[in-house]
């Protein structure tokens, strides 16, 4: 077997395995299913968004080799990988999604998890169609109108999270790059947000902007740090 053949046949085994619990579930008979996963909870700005997919058996089980062959966690590929899936997946017929996002302001009152979870409920409900049943990234997210199946690291073992994690993604990537247009000088088009050194020393320059979680520590820290070099001198 030639190196190009044993590549695609990892590519094939990687593929059935990412339709394990999809395949588990529609067995069962359940139709209608989804794939949810969430983009943004680590930064220091920006919103947290999340994503749910639902494809087609038939496309899903096609395509695992051939439109879709090697989709996984979106962290785990280029960004103009995650831009080529993207594009598939928010343009074929056999796949439905919906973004949901919770805002910096949401993320500061109710904390990142609760907010986290209120953009994936928000996906979920954004859906043209109800799904019958959800797999989710994670752990479980309370209070869904769906049943659903938390799955850890799911975004790499389901084919349906890993399409979530990337429309997820791209679509809070290039949100980011137009707050770069918005409040220049923080350098969220490379960092995304996160807090990279460059972004934390812009952030001590600077001070926080209306896109910062001021409920994240470097952000308190950094409006701290300012608060007090703004300080009148009374020392006499």
């Amino acid at each position: 077997m030639s190196r190009q053949q044993r590549r695609k046949s990892r590519s094939r085994q990687s593929g059935v395995s990412l339709l394990k619990f999809e395949r588990q579930c529609w067995d069962r008979g359940i139709g209608r299913l989804a794939g949810v996963d969430e983009a943004g909870r680590g930064p220091l700005a920006g919103p947290v968004m999340a994503a749910a997919v639902v494809m087609d058996r038939v496309f899903a089980e096609k395509e695992e080799t051939g439109l879709l062959n090697g989709l996984t966690d979106s962290k785990q590929l280029t960004e103009l990988r995650r831009d080529r899936f993207f594009a598939i997946l928010t343009s074929n017929s056999s796949v439905l999604y919906s973004v949901g996002s919770a805002s910096v302001e949401e993320i500061d009152s109710v904390n990142i998890l609760n907010a986290t979870h209120l953009a994936m409920a928000r996906a979920i409900q954004g859906l043209p169609a109800v799904p019958e049943h959800v797999l989710i990234d994670g752990l479980p997210v309370p209070g869904l109108s769906v049943s659903s199946t938390a799955i850890v690291r799911g975004d790499g073992q389901s084919l349906l999270i890993a399409a979530a994690s990337v429309v997820a993604k791209v679509t809070r990537d290039r949100l980011m790059k137009e707050l770069e247009v918005q409040y220049p000088g923080y350098g969220f088009a490379k960092h995304k947000g996160y807090g990279s050194a460059m972004h934390v020393r812009a952030l001590l320059e600077y001070g926080p902007c209306e896109a910062h979680r001021r409920s994240f520590r470097p952000v308190r820290e950094a409006l701290g740090i300012r608060s007090r070099s703004a300080a009148p001198d009374d020392g006499g």
